[in-house]
């Protein structure tokens, strides 16, 4: 497909090691290694301060979010780490070229989050009832590290999905079929949530999933990790920054906090939506326009 003619340059690194066998031992010795990993960082937090820990694991301060979200690094080391001992390949290799990521990623946020910006304009999805807002002098002096704390959680995912495992699978198999749409169930798996009902959590699933193929989709348009870096950062900052429930998890560092639910226990007085409900389908029209707007900020 000649729009994906970059993306043939980009698999290029991968050629030399692309035996199946070899994918899926990096792949599950990079998800045994951060698990393990992780949960180290965990226990060691526990044993040297106990209450911050269980603060932390709350995930609902602002050190508790950057916390999580710089732990990420974790995992883009053992990417990295994995790609090097298992298949000899380096950095640059997993990103594609510098002159591309940056300006890709620099342009994608930019149109990521202008779109967002707009659909707020124009549609917002909350209302001003009881909501209430940081101190913004607090909220602008943690934008530095929320913003860096992010770019290492997108960064990351991006290198593992996109890079690594998109770029391995593509090496072996050349249909789009087959190297979009096994990461992205890699990845989408990674985003079911345990302690959410089982509808909730299969709508983030089948988002994650549609997300995760309009990256694919930008890696192979543009020949690099920035365009889809940026479209997942340009998501993240609004998920994370802009909006959030008050005293809920991941809402420490946004700046408008609404009330919880007006019967007190976080649970809906409506009906419940059903799975491939009109919420779904919302989710997923906006994912399409901000895969565009990355497109057009890009010029591919």
């Amino acid at each position: 497909m000649k729009a994906y003619a970059p993306h043939e340059a980009y698999v290029d690194p991968a050629r030399g090691s692309a035996a199946l066998v070899q994918t899926v031992v990096g792949f599950i010795a990079v998800e045994f290694l951060y698990g393990l990993g992780r949960n180290t960082m965990d226990w060691l937090l526990f044993q040297i301060a106990p209450d911050t820990a269980d603060a932390l694991m709350e995930r609902v301060s602002a050190t508790a979010i950057l916390y999580d979200l710089a732990g990420f690094l974790l995992l883009a080391l053992l990417v990295v780490f994995v790609a090097w001992k298992n298949h000899n390949r380096g950095l640059r290799s997993l990103t594609g070229p510098a002159a591309l990521v940056w300006p890709d990623m620099l342009r994608a946020t930019i149109g990521g989050g202008l779109l967002y910006l707009a659909l707020e304009a124009v549609y917002p999805f909350w209302t001003d009832d009881g909501v209430s807002m940081q101190p913004f002098a607090t909220w602008l002096g943690l934008l530095p590290f929320a913003l860096l704390a992010l770019l290492i959680q997108t960064g990351a995912e991006e290198l593992f999905y996109r890079g690594y495992l998109q770029q391995q699978i593509a090496a072996r198999f050349p249909s789009p079929l087959v190297w979009m749409v096994v990461p992205n169930l890699a990845f989408a798996s990674v985003h079911w949530f345990n302690e959410a009902a089982v509808d909730e959590s299969t709508r983030y699933v089948i988002w994650a999933f549609a997300f995760g193929l309009a990256a694919s989709d930008l890696v192979a348009r543009s020949g690099s990790l920035g365009a889809a870096i940026g479209f997942h950062l340009a998501n993240n900052i609004f998920a994370f920054l802009v909006v959030g429930d008050l005293d809920g998890p991941d809402s420490g560092l946004a700046l408008f906090l609404y009330p919880p639910l007006p019967d007190g226990t976080g649970e809906s007085l409506l009906p419940p939506e059903p799975i491939l409900g009109w919420m779904l389908v919302i989710d997923l029209v906006i994912i399409a326009l901000a895969w565009l707007a990355v497109r057009v900020a890009i010029r591919r």
